[in-house]
């Protein structure tokens, strides 16, 4: 299925340096963000108290979260949870060492200011640093296991050079965003993990689309270069790229705007991912292919010669 066709190549592989020096720049300034920033972990990560309200009447969202900054809880999470009466809180670990319930108490006190019903305290949990900390680990764990997989995936399906050339263009794609949420300080949590382990996976499947078609070029057609085999192969693929990046963008972009708080920074992290695995995939990860060397003998298998038998 294709909107469109494009007769001409465009020569993409022409300003290969420049997008790379651009990748690089923007790889650079994520790493500093990083380094001198920090991610702002959630209290999955942190440790925290977690709690589950009742009200009488249906509260307002935004009223109760400044309640708890009044009362001094730093970033507290404030969400429906099942019905529109039913509030799930998450507030970060006391500096002070503050027992589960302190802090619930502490909790119910700030929201019950000027509430014409009290709510009603349904369950409370603790989450250690120990817990965050795993958690932690676990999920970079999960970030190299996916990263290794994909590099013996590609390396088996195509060459060694595809494999490095399109984990250093996923990588940077995961690294950008991570530069995004370090920049904004925006809250890092475990949906956000799971956006930037499904952004990897988007992104190599944009990769293996380009690279299989680059391979398929390399096979057909003689008396090209391995610029105008990439640039044949990108814009062969374009059409198929628009259709199915656009269409999952459109959902990304409803939970964006719709999905509320909840659904906001994964959807966020979907998003910068999306537009990011477009570049890498193409400007990225081809330009790397090509200053490695790629070339059409290492896909042409040489004929064997076959031996006429002395009579």
């Amino acid at each position: 299925m294709e909107f469109f066709r494009i007769r001409r190549d465009i020569p993409f592989m022409r300003y290969a340096l420049v997008f790379n020096i651009i990748s690089l720049a923007t790889f650079a300034l994520a790493v500093f963000f990083l380094a001198t920033r920090g991610l702002h972990l959630s209290v999955e990560f942190t440790g925290g108290t977690l709690m589950e309200v009742h009200y009488a009447e249906a509260p307002a969202l935004q009223t109760i979260r400044e309640q708890l900054n009044q009362a001094g809880f730093t970033d507290p999470q404030v969400q429906n949870f099942g019905t529109a009466r039913d509030v799930l809180i998450r507030v970060p670990a006391l500096k002070d060492s503050a027992t589960q319930k302190t802090v619930s108490d502490r909790v119910l006190a700030a929201i019950s200011n000027g509430a014409t019903s009290p709510p009603e305290l349904r369950r409370t949990e603790f989450v250690g640093p120990q817990v965050g900390d795993e958690l932690a680990t676990n999920g970079a764990y999960a970030l190299g296991m996916v990263v290794a997989g994909i590099m013996l995936y590609l390396a088996m399906r195509f060459e060694w050079r595809f494999a490095i050339s399109a984990i250093i263009a996923n990588l940077h794609d995961v690294i950008i965003i991570l530069g995004f949420f370090a920049f904004f300080q925006w809250e890092f949590s475990l949906p956000v993990l799971a956006a930037v382990l499904a952004v990897l996976g988007y992104s190599v499947n944009e990769s293996v689309v380009v690279f299989d078609r680059v391979r398929e070029v390399f096979k057909k057609k003689r008396g090209l270069t391995t610029p105008q085999v990439l640039d044949n192969a990108i814009t062969s693929t374009i059409s198929r790229t628009i259709i199915t990046h656009g269409s999952t963008q459109i959902m990304v972009l409803a939970m964006l705007l719709l999905g509320g708080e909840v659904l906001h920074y994964f959807a966020l992290a979907l998003t910068i991912g999306i537009c990011f695995g477009i570049y890498s995939s193409v400007l990225v990860a081809s330009p790397l292919v090509m200053w490695m060397g790629v070339s059409r003998e290492q896909f042409i298998k040489p004929k064997k010669v076959k031996e006429e038998a002395v009579v």
